[in-house]
């Protein structure tokens, strides 16, 4: 089966947030149902933060915290109470206020070294999802952010994690920020049943319009899940320049 596309457009920020917490309840109480457990990825960025927030005052404690699965799309090569963690943000505004079993939560080591980190992490995927050599695991969501210039988790353009296809976990150096990242790669991205990207802002707007609209091969053009479904999910301002949704 081919990917499932479907764009969605808000008028404002709070609806956006809304939209994809409605998701969110939606294929956790789906996957649970189904098949005892939701697995979920999250990222980091302001969008998600606010994200975070309406998950741990609305949405995740509705829900039986002890099925849900946390894990993250990517990581700054930062301790875990570094202010640019990934994991420090989601603990913050989500994990401190619900009852989610620490158990349930598996972040991405990046007090270590970055290679160290990034093959733990990979360890810890192939256990949790009892990968046999050459399987991907599939999550059943995976959130994503948008980058003002393509990029999705740390898969930033012209980067060597963008040709790596048999890791489940690649360290991405940054030249721009002199600095590493740890991020799934697109096989595992698009093993997913579910990819959502939450885009909001007016800055967002062109490079949306590229990838949705124009075809440009950027990293986030790239994001393709097979037998799954990506939902781009669009503040106003960030779906500006498309013509065939405005």
């Amino acid at each position: 089966m081919s990917c499932v596309s479907e764009i969605r457009v808000m008028n404002t920020p709070q609806e956006l947030f809304q939209a994809a917490a409605a998701e969110f309840i939606g294929l956790a109480e789906h996957f649970v149902h189904g098949h005892g457990r939701f697995t979920v990825a999250l990222s980091g960025g302001s969008t998600p933060k606010h994200l975070y927030t309406l998950f741990a005052s609305d949405v995740v404690p509705s829900i039986a915290c002890d099925n849900i699965f946390f894990f993250f799309s990517d990581e700054r090569h930062v301790p875990p109470d570094h202010p640019d963690s990934n994991y420090r943000m989601a603990q913050e505004f989500l994990f401190s206020k619900v009852p989610v079993p620490p158990e349930n939560i598996f972040r991405i080591h990046t007090e270590e070294d970055a290679g160290t980190a990034a093959s733990m992490y990979e360890e810890t995927l192939q256990r949790v999802f009892t990968l046999k050599a050459g399987e991907f695991p599939r999550l059943d969501l995976i959130l994503l952010g948008l980058g003002p210039d393509g990029h999705t988790a740390s898969l930033f353009p012209g980067t060597a994690a963008l040709n790596e296809s048999s890791r489940l976990v690649v360290v991405n150096w940054l030249e721009k920020f002199k600095s590493y990242r740890v991020t799934l790669n697109y096989a595992v991205i698009d093993n997913a049943a579910n990819v959502s990207l939450m885009v909001s802002g007016g800055e967002k707007a062109y490079v949306v319009r590229q990838i949705l609209q124009d075809g440009v091969d950027l990293s986030a053009k790239r994001v393709q899940p097979r037998d799954g479904r990506l939902l781009w999910l669009l503040e106003r301002a960030a779906a500006g320049e498309l013509s065939k949704i405005n």
